[in-house]
């Protein structure tokens, strides 16, 4: 999922109910992944 707002630009895979990772894709990958606790 992409992602808007303080996070525009970002995408977004669910972990589960809580958690996100959320990472930036570039031409040679994901940059700046995080473990994110979205709620």
């Amino acid at each position: 999922m992409q992602l808007n707002g303080d996070r525009a630009g970002q995408y977004s895979i669910r972990i589960n109910q809580q958690w996100r990772i959320c990472f930036e894709w570039i031409s040679s990958g994901p940059e700046n992944v995080e473990i994110v606790d979205y709620h």
